[in-house]
C-alpha cells in the first residue's frame, strides 16, 4: 500500500494520499490545499483517485477539497453532522484572515456503516465526535493504521473550543472507540507527528484515567 503524508495549507493540515500498487486507485483524506502538490504525488505513482475523504469540515481540512473534486471527478465522503461548519468557510476564513475557499457539495455520508476499499485493504469509518458534531476517524485494519483527523494528536486531543467541540464528547470517542484498537495501531494525525494508540494511553496526559 502506498501512503504519503503532505502537510498542506497555512495550518498544515496532515493530508494522507493511499495508492494500491495492483489497481493504481487512491484515496485521498483531507485535501485542505496544496491540491497541485496533491496530484504530483498521485501521477508520480500513476495513480486515479476513487474517493476524497473529509474528516471534518474545518477549513484547513477542506479548502482544496473542491478543486480537487473537479480535476478526478471523485466523490466526496463527509459525515452530515458537519454540514453546518462546511457552509461557514467564509466565517472561519475570518478568522484566520485568508480569502474563503469554493464550498465543495458532498456525494456520500461516512458514516459507521461506511466501508470503503482499495483492492483489499477496508478503510471503515468510525464516527469519533467531539472536535466537531461530524468528526471521524478511518480505521485500515490490514496497514495497522488509524487515520484520526483532529480527534487525537500525539500527547494531545483535539481542541474543544470552537463551535461545535464538546470536550466530554472528544474524550468519550477516543475512549470507547480509538482507545479500543490495538496497541500497535499508527496514528496518522490531523497536524504534527503520527504515533500508535499504544503510546498515547501510555503517555497522553488527556487521557489519564480513561
Amino acid at each position: 500500500m502506498i501512503h504519503e503524508i503532505l502537510p498542506v495549507g497555512l495550518l498544515q493540515c496532515n493530508c494522507s494520499i493511499f495508492g494500491d500498487e495492483q489497481t493504481r486507485e487512491a484515496i485521498v483524506v483531507d485535501p485542505g490545499g496544496n491540491i497541485g502538490e496533491i496530484e504530483s504525488i498521485l501521477e508520480r505513482h500513476g495513480l486515479r483517485v476513487k474517493a476524497i475523504v473529509i474528516t471534518h469540515a474545518h477549513i484547513d481540512h477542506v479548502a482544496g477539497a473542491k478543486l480537487l473534486k473537479e480535476n478526478t471527478n471523485a466523490p466526496v465522503y463527509m459525515n452530515p453532522s458537519d454540514q453546518e461548519s462546511l457552509t461557514m468557510l467564509d466565517v472561519q476564513a475570518r478568522w484566520l484572515g485568508v480569502a474563503p475557499p469554493e464550498r465543495v457539495d458532498v456525494d456520500m455520508d461516512a458514516r459507521d456503516s461506511v466501508s470503503l476499499r482499495l483492492n483489499e485493504a477496508e478503510f471503515h469509518v468510525m464516527e469519533t465526535p467531539g472536535h466537531t458534531p461530524g468528526s471521524i476517524s478511518l480505521y485500515i485494519p490490514t496497514e495497522r493504521k488509524l487515520v484520526a483527523g483532529d480527534t487525537l494528536f500525539k500527547d494531545s486531543i483535539g481542541r474543544t473550543d470552537l463551535p461545535g467541540g464538546d470536550s466530554w464528547q472528544i474524550l468519550s470517542s477516543i475512549k470507547t472507540r480509538l482507545l479500543l484498537l490495538p496497541d500497535e495501531t499508527v496514528v496518522v494525525p490531523g497536524h504534527g507527528a503520527l504515533t500508535t494508540i499504544g503510546r498515547e494511553k501510555e503517555c497522553n496526559p488527556f487521557l489519564r484515567g480513561l
